[in-house]
């Protein structure tokens, strides 16, 4: 059994820490506000974004000139997995959640006789992912020095991901992140962004207005495509980040609670050690005495 200094010395290093995750806590309730605002201004961007792109890309169907990120390279063999993560943890199952989605696409298309590559954004999909992907992770890009993502961060990476299918290394691009849904729901989510896939209108929806398009259409897809790549690719790292502080302090708060149970109970059983040492002092002394 442990001595009462030990139980004083536990208690003492649970309360510390309780101090230090309520801290966490409150850091990631006051980052969590402008993050969220951050990620819900960006969707409605994103959507028209993709709006605009399937009413051009409707129009000049089947044109022997339309971009290869619309139309794709004609197989799909080769499978790049872009994951995006944090790049800190002690965020509950946030990152492992979005990991877990990569790693089960991964596993099917390699069940289906598919190549798989990965490029890994953030720190801890690529320490995660490398224990059982190492020789399938092509590119790795670090935010941890980033203080607030802007759509530079996106763009570079847009970059780097065009470029690799210019060359040819692949054939479908789809993109990992956590779509921020509230401070205690954040849902993992696969979007194909390579080449785009464009949603066929509903049998009830209204119909379309049709546009007159100067320059042709194939022009405006080979500027707008490209962007389309890095506003996708930024408003994962938007949703991701959001995502990051709700499940930070959801996890943090858990924590602290749960660090406090612990200092009941571990005072509880101080104090009935206490106790008891106490009582069995005084019968030693009553029995010495009542002996002499």
């Amino acid at each position: 059994m442990a001595s009462l200094k030990d139980m004083r010395v536990r208690i003492a290093s649970t309360k510390a820490t309780q101090k230090i995750t309520k801290a966490m806590q409150m850091v990631a309730a006051s980052k969590l506000r402008r993050a969220q605002m951050a990620a819900e201004a960006a969707r409605p961007y994103a959507e028209k974004m993709d709006a605009v792109i399937s009413n051009i890309a409707a129009a000049s169907a089947g044109s022997p000139a339309s971009s290869k990120l619309l139309a794709g390279t004609g197989r799909d063999q080769v499978h790049l997995l872009l994951v995006c993560t944090g790049e800190r943890g002690l965020s509950g199952a946030f990152n492992s959640s979005i990991v877990r989605l990569a790693r089960e696409r991964a596993l099917a298309l390699m069940n289906q006789g598919k190549e798989v590559k990965f490029f890994c954004v953030g720190r801890k999909g690529y320490e995660q992912l490398r224990r059982q992907f190492e020789k399938q992770i092509i590119a790795h890009t670090d935010l941890r020095s980033v203080r607030q993502i802007g759509f530079v961060n996106a763009e570079d990476i847009a970059k780097q991901v065009i470029a690799r299918f210019d060359a040819g290394e692949f054939d479908v691009c789809t993109l990992f992140y956590s779509r921020f849904k509230s401070v205690i729901s954040q849902i993992p989510t696969a979007q194909q962004i390579i080449p785009l896939v464009v949603e066929a209108p509903a049998a009830n929806a209204a119909p379309v207005a049709l546009y007159e398009y100067e320059p042709e259409e194939d022009e405006i897809l080979s500027a707008l495509l490209p962007r389309n790549v890095g506003v996708q690719i930024f408003r994962a790292l938007l949703e991701n980040n959001a995502s990051f502080y709700g499940a930070q302090m959801s996890a943090m708060d858990n924590a602290t609670r749960n660090a406090g149970e612990m200092i009941r109970k571990q005072t509880l059983v101080y104090n009935r050690t206490r106790q008891a040492m106490i009582t069995k002092e005084l019968i030693e002394i009553i029995s010495g005495a009542e002996a002499v």
